[in-house]
């Protein structure tokens, strides 16, 4: 591991063999580069520690949660030159928290030899709605429809083909409920688009789901795959609030969300986990409403609910470690605390039933997630 100056880039390059990583496992005390510092990357960074590697963090702010746990931080710009030069000389691997990484990052590393999991198509199918939603059905994948527009005519005319109400969201970007739009009418799209910053948009059909389920999988290096019982999610505002898990649920429904699992790993040649929600419709099916390629909110409950949770598992698999066990060992509700909630630590902590995880993020606001409790139960 070369030394690094206090703004955490390298002050010399690090030695480190040339070429990807090798078909083997990582050995513990092999270096792991996690581009993004907060709440996900500092979990991944306690799991990776707990099997014995160092942890690289990439991350423009200085005192990111995950930067307080991890063995050094290079302290730039995601797209960097210099700083992804200094992860690539540092790590045998890198991999993501979320999935709005440039995808000139990512490209830049694989073009250095290092390898990225998930890969660039993973990330690239991520980042653009449209594109991840033509991909679900190309791989017999079911979605909602759905139609792409790019002016407000275009917008107002994907909103007469689909049918109103209709749900209209940025292509790229946005999360918790942030780049979208309901449109009541096809007359109000035009607005809506403008709304929208009138960048590129995808409008969705609305969907009269019963509940919505989600599946967290994983994928191998060697293309093993293992999945986790379903969770059932409720959201506030367009954020999380719980996940209970595992969700009752029938083995047929079970067993069709492991076949959508698995068509999307082997479709994207993943490796690592992805989070995949799905609405469940009155007749049985299951839609996919979007894909996550990392680790997930909704995943948080197999830490204290799974025997191995889902942050091992994904360090596990991009190092190329065989998969651990996705049994579940007790029945979790799983409860985002936002904002000031956070403030109710003490009381969280004094409950017997009660498993809590802190982000360690200096500030509280409004809908910020700062932590979440696993309440958990025998099964």
């Amino acid at each position: 591991m070369p030394p690094f100056s206090e703004s955490g880039l390298p002050l010399q390059p690090g030695p480190r063999e040339p070429g990807p990583l090798e078909p083997g496992p990582l050995e513990p005390g092999g270096a792991i580069g996690i581009i993004g510092g907060g709440q996900l990357g500092r979990m991944l960074a306690d799991a990776a520690s707990r099997l014995g590697f160092d942890v690289v963090i990439l991350e423009p702010e200085p005192d990111s949660p995950a930067s307080r746990v991890a063995t050094h931080t290079l302290v730039a710009a995601y797209d960097d030159p210099v700083a992804l030069r200094a992860l690539a000389d540092t790590a045998a691997v890198a991999t993501y928290e979320f999935e709005n990484v440039p995808a000139a990052a990512v490209a830049a590393l694989v073009a250095m030899d290092i390898e990225v999991a998930p890969g660039a198509r993973a990330l690239a199918t991520a980042q653009d709605r449209f594109d991840e939603k033509t991909f679900l059905n190309a791989h017999g994948v079911g979605t909602v429809a759905f139609a792409e527009a790019s002016t407000a005519e275009e917008a107002a005319a994907a909103v007469t083909r689909i049918g109103a109400p209709a749900l209209m969201k940025t292509r790229r970007e946005g999360y918790d409920g942030k780049g979208q739009r309901w449109i009541e009418h096809a007359v109000d799209a035009g607005a809506a688009f403008e709304a929208l910053g009138g960048v590129p948009v995808i409008v969705e059909a609305a969907c009269d789901f019963v509940r919505e389920l989600s599946v967290i999988a994983v994928r191998g290096r060697d293309g093993a795959t293992a999945v986790y019982p379903l969770g059932e999610n409720h959201h506030e505002g367009g954020i999380l609030r719980r996940t209970i898990a595992p969700a009752r649920a029938s083995q047929a429904l079970a067993d069709q969300a492991e076949r959508i699992a698995a068509k999307v790993l082997a479709g994207l040649d993943y490796v690592g986990v992805i989070g995949i929600e799905l609405f469940e419709m009155a007749d049985g099916r299951l839609l996919v409403n979007e894909f996550a390629p990392r680790v997930h909110n909704t995943g948080h409950w197999t830490q204290d609910g799974c025997e191995c949770d889902q942050f091992e598992q994904h360090i596990r698999a991009i190092a190329g470690w065989p998969l651990g066990p996705t049994r579940a060992i007790a029945q979790v509700e799983m409860l985002n605390l936002l904002g000031e909630e956070v403030d109710g630590w003490a009381r969280y902590a004094a409950e017997p039933e009660t498993r809590l995880h802190l982000y360690g993020k200096r500030e509280a606001k409004p809908g910020r997630k700062m932590g979440h409790i696993n309440r958990v139960k025998p099964l």
